[in-house]
C-alpha cells in the first residue's frame, strides 16, 4: 500500500510577492500545477498544454514589466523563463510524440523550481516596480522619468549580481 503523500505545489507567504495582480497569477500558475500533478494519465496532455499556454503569457507579463521598467532585454530572470519555456515546449513536443512520462516529471521540477523563483526574482521584480511606481494593473509608470532605459542587468533580487 502506497503512504507517500501526493506531490503538490503550496502557495505560501514568502511567494506571495505583494502585487496584487503578479500574486494573482502566481495562484493561477500552482492551481494548474496542482491539477497537473493530481490529473489522470488521459488528461495530462490537455492539462500540459493548459499550463504550457498559462506560463507563456505569465512569464510575457513579467518580462513586458521588465521592458516597462528598465530592465536589461538579457537579464538573467528573463533568461530564466526562456529556459523554463524551452523545457516545457520540449515535453510537450515528447508527449505528443508519446513519450508522456515526461509530463508529470516537468510538473515535480516546476514544483522545486517555483517556489525559489517566486521569492527571489519576481519578489525582487515586485520591488523594484514599487519603487518606480509601475501599477501592474494599468502597466504604466506614475513618472516615466524614474526609469532608466535598461538600468537593470540582473534579475530583479537582491541574491543576483
Amino acid at each position: 500500500m502506497d503512504t507517500t503523500t501526493p506531490l503538490k505545489l503550496d502557495l505560501n507567504d514568502e511567494m506571495r510577492c505583494g502585487d496584487a495582480r503578479m500574486d494573482h497569477t502566481h495562484e493561477e500558475f500552482v492551481e494548474i500545477v496542482n491539477t497537473l500533478l493530481a490529473a489522470p494519465p488521459e488528461r495530462e496532455l490537455a492539462v500540459f498544454r493548459a499550463l504550457l499556454d498559462h506560463t507563456v503569457e505569465h512569464f510575457a507579463q513579467e518580462e513586458r514589466w521588465m521592458q516597462a521598467t528598465g530592465f536589461a532585454a538579457g537579464n538573467c530572470h528573463a533568461t530564466q523563463h526562456t529556459s523554463i519555456l524551452d523545457t516545457m515546449r520540449e515535453v510537450l513536443r515528447r508527449a505528443e510524440a508519446g513519450q508522456t512520462e515526461f509530463i508529470q516529471r516537468m510538473a515535480e521540477a516546476l514544483v522545486e523550481w517555483f517556489p525559489m523563483h517566486a521569492s527571489s526574482m519576481d519578489a525582487g521584480l515586485a520591488l523594484h516596480l514599487q519603487s518606480v511606481g509601475f501599477d501592474s494593473q494599468t502597466e504604466t509608470l506614475a513618472d516615466p522619468a524614474a526609469v532608466v532605459a535598461e538600468s537593470l542587468h540582473g534579475c530583479g533580487s537582491t541574491g543576483c549580481h
